[in-house]
């Protein structure tokens, strides 16, 4: 549990004509990440960065935490021991619809800020596994993703489209995604999948060993009814420039993907949610610049990818800059 909320402090200050005491409040929230190795936790860092540019001006100061990421950081905020959390897309699709781990107990205090980096699935496998396609794995031993995470939930989305069924047709591992480049070098799994923006330094980890390893492509067909019933999925693309390591001939691996987002509570302050929102939005440029994965960022593309309502403090920017009537 995190020790954290709104905490007030007083400044006293002494005015020689009024002989008045003024008091000032600051505002702490937490926002929740992800595991180090991935682009959540830098992403984080970057929002608080700029937000904490202006703690002055607004009076919120934002510190950020390492967690489990999507469904751990919605749980979080659902029960007030976070206020940000960056969570999947579908992830903040099914929580607030009450889907997949929330059926029936739906998150309904739940509120989109924005959106960030696209995500892709990333499908690591090694090249002695002879895996080059997600048919391929039939027989071998494939890392989902551990209990309750937006890897399993989408690697399992993907093989449910293709017709195969995990811990059936291949040994299904419940692993980290710390933990799986390792083990992959190791040699004690053929592949395993991570939801994440590039460049990230777990699949270079899992690149630059002695084991020789790919980046299994998964193309439209495969996934063409999971698109049509899931509206958060699109097909993109991994960058291979980023992973020279890699076997992989082409220049870019498809895939499917979706939008990280920055969600928070109804009940975190408007105030608070219009800071945030403001200063990444005002400072897109510096923002863009503070990791790799978020240089392609666009006002428009912030504003997709949000199955949650979107959360008054930040509506209200939206609607002075003109992003929506």
């Amino acid at each position: 549990m995190f020790v954290k909320k709104l905490i007030p402090f007083a400044v006293a200050a002494s005015f020689a004509m009024a002989g008045a005491t003024a008091f000032a409040k600051t505002e702490f929230v937490t926002i929740g990440t992800g595991g180090i190795t991935g682009v959540y936790y830098p992403t984080g860092g970057a929002i608080a960065k700029i937000v904490n540019a202006k703690k002055d001006q607004y009076g919120v100061r934002a510190s950020v935490e390492s967690t489990g990421g999507s469904k751990f950081n919605i749980n979080a905020i659902d029960s007030k021991d976070l206020d940000f959390g960056i969570a999947q897309a579908d992830t903040q699709y099914m929580a607030y619809n009450g889907k997949g781990a929330w059926e029936g107990k739906p998150v309904k205090k739940l509120r989109a800020v924005f959106a960030l980096a696209p995500e892709a699935v990333t499908f690591v496998a090694a090249e002695d596994a002879n895996i080059k396609s997600v048919k391929d794995v039939k027989g071998k031993t494939i890392n989902l993703g551990d209990p309750g995470s937006g890897n399993r939930i989408n690697s399992t989305d993907i093989f449910n489209a293709v017709g195969i069924v995990p811990g059936k047709d291949f040994r299904d591992e419940k692993l980290k995604p710390a933990d799986a480049p390792r083990i992959l070098q190791d040699g004690r799994i053929d592949g395993f999948f991570y939801t994440v923006g590039h460049p990230n330094g777990n699949i270079k980890e899992a690149t630059a060993g002695k084991r020789k390893v790919r980046i299994v492509p998964i193309s439209e067909a495969e996934v063409a009814s999971l698109l049509k019933e899931a509206p958060y999925y699109s097909m993109t693309e991994i960058p291979m420039d980023q992973y020279p390591d890699a076997v992989n001939a082409k220049d870019k691996v498809k895939t499917v993907g979706m939008l990280a987002t920055l969600v928070t509570s109804a009940d975190t302050p408007d105030d608070v949610v219009y800071a945030v929102t403001k200063e990444v939005m005002t400072n897109l440029d510096q923002f863009r610049k503070l990791h790799p994965a978020l240089a392609n960022l666009t006002p428009e593309s912030m504003l997709q990818g949000l199955t949650a309502p979107i959360h008054p403090g930040a509506l209200k920017y939206y609607k002075e800059a003109g992003l929506v009537k």
